[in-house]
């Protein structure tokens, strides 16, 4: 699988969460079951991961969010984002600019140009924030 496939699994599993109470570890269980996804340690490692730093993650979002709030962005652009900002904060062998493009790609994909414009926005300013704090 590669990086993308594997990036694109996380994503949905990010995104299943958002719907559902069980674990991240219950919900990959039962998709690899249903064989709705493959196993992979990159893909668990992120989807598990975005789960343990949702906070950290969301107020990081929440501060580079200009005049919007938290509860009004989509399922689909919200899970994109915690994905791409746990890889840039917490994942060092990928660049910042990969996690960026392929979320926006990913946005593109399951949300639409208007989407990935918004995910693109709040990534790059999340970016920014953080090379400016190093």
């Amino acid at each position: 699988m590669t990086r993308r496939e594997a990036r694109e699994q996380a994503f949905l599993l990010i995104f299943e969460k958002s719907f559902r109470e069980e674990s991240m570890e219950e919900i990959i269980e039962a998709a690899v079951e249903a064989r709705a996804i493959r196993e992979d340690a990159f893909s668990t490692a992120v989807a598990c991961g975005v789960c343990e730093k949702r906070g950290e993650l969301d107020a990081l979002i929440e501060k580079n969010l200009i005049n919007w709030e938290k509860k009004r962005i989509s399922r689909v652009a919200l899970s994109l984002l915690r994905m791409a900002v746990y890889e840039m904060k917490f994942i060092s062998d990928v660049p910042v600019s990969v996690s960026i493009n392929e979320a926006v790609e990913l946005a593109k994909k399951y949300a639409g140009d208007e989407e990935s414009s918004f995910v693109n926005g709040v990534l790059g300013s999340v970016a920014r924030q953080e090379e400016a704090a190093l």
